[in-house]
């Protein structure tokens, strides 16, 4: 049986893990959080995902975890509304349509609990080294033995591991798009219910959803800066960051950052994109945003992780016979079904950006029939 590693247990890895399961591939998933990671942002599956979902027999349950909000408010700097949209907002668009707006994380535990009991999971732990040029992939982790692989996939998200251990550090592929944000759990202490608020300052944005049935909130704090470089793993300098960048905006921006502080589950990042003209070497591959990370401002990263894992381990099947499987068709017909789409879906985040050009529903549309899923 041909064994794979996949890096990474968040929506492409463990999307990836399914697939890879469901076709008779020996998975391991190494994630270097403790377990599943919480937290995150309201997500949207759209278009070509949500037949992956229903492939996957989880379209019924991630309709069940919708988020349910009704609309969202435009508020001055005292609290006061300047107006409301009961049609769209801004995390997850138009309101009456097909797409599912969920949580991150709840949409990784319906993933996660897919791939159970056929993945095996090396949670709190990373892979350190990869010798990608034999007939196996030779793999050290930090924490576990080492162990050789079949296939490695790099599925660990925008600052990925896999993909700066084989095919070169992050400046050569990222795209900076000057934008940062701050996403973490707070108490529903504005009594949302069903709904969502927003205020735009001279230099930042605040903003508050209710989540899970209004028992909770989360919170978002963004600001831009083309020039700012700051280190992802370091938290310490995210919070001084942050909370100098709010300080003077009004709002309730002062007991958010005093919630930011105590969130477990605080995330910051710069929002990018990954730009690259190949996603395998020998063994090695990319799936997800370590590959094509069309960042949150496109509204279109978790359905294009979804659709990559789909389409990856559709093509590693199809060049299966027997027990070999390959790898170097897979991949390649890999990145030629799906690299045109990924381009398209990453012009999207300059609708967001000042000074990008708007896209139209109907170039949306276009953009979302381009892909024909095989049923692999």
């Amino acid at each position: 049986m041909t064994e794979i590693l996949i890096s990474g247990a968040s929506v492409a890895g463990t999307t990836l893990a399914y697939w890879l399961g469901k076709h008779g591939f020996s998975v391991t998933v190494v994630e270097r959080h403790p377990g599943l990671r919480p937290g995150g942002q309201a997500i949207d599956v759209r278009g070509p995902a949500l037949t992956v979902l229903d492939r996957m027999g989880l379209l019924s349950a991630a309709a069940d975890r919708k988020t349910g909000i009704r609309g969202s408010s435009v508020v001055d700097r005292d609290g006061n509304e300047l107006s409301r949209d009961t049609e769209s907002t801004p995390t997850g668009g138009p309101i009456d349509s097909p797409d599912i707006e969920l949580l991150r994380d709840d949409l990784v535990e319906l993933l996660y609990g897919a791939t159970q009991p056929d993945t095996e999971y090396l949670f709190d732990d990373t892979i350190a080294g990869l010798d990608n040029r034999g007939a196996a992939v030779d793999v050290t982790f930090e924490r576990s033995p080492a162990r050789s692989f079949d296939l490695v996939i790099g599925a660990d998200g925008l600052h990925s591991n896999v993909r700066r251990l084989v095919f070169g550090p992050e400046e050569r592929f990222i795209k900076r798009l000057g934008t940062y944000a701050a996403i973490f759990t707070v108490p529903n202490f504005l009594d949302l219910d069903f709904w969502q608020k927003w205020h735009y300052g001279d230099t930042t944005m605040a903003g508050v959803y209710s989540a899970r049935h209004n028992s909770e909130a989360r919170a978002m704090l963004g600001f831009m800066d083309p020039e700012l470089r700051i280190d992802y793993r370091d938290i310490d300098a995210q919070y001084a960051e942050v909370e100098r960048r709010m300080a003077d905006d009004g709002w309730v921006r002062p007991q958010l950052l005093n919630f930011m502080r105590g969130a477990p589950d605080f995330y910051f990042d710069e929002m990018a994109q990954i730009v690259m003209d190949h996603w395998s070497i020998g063994r090695v591959a990319l799936v997800g945003d370590a590959a094509y990370c069309c960042s949150p401002l496109s509204g279109q990263g978790t359905s294009v992780a979804l659709l990559g894992a789909y389409i990856l381990g559709g093509e590693l099947k199809r060049a299966t016979q027997g027990d070999w499987v390959d790898h170097g068709v897979a991949f390649t017909n890999y990145f030629k079904r799906f690299h045109g789409y990924t381009e398209r879906t990453q012009f999207l985040a300059t609708d967001n950006i000042p000074g990008g050009a708007p896209i139209s529903q109907e170039q949306f549309e276009a953009i979302v029939n381009s892909l024909a899923l095989s049923n692999y």
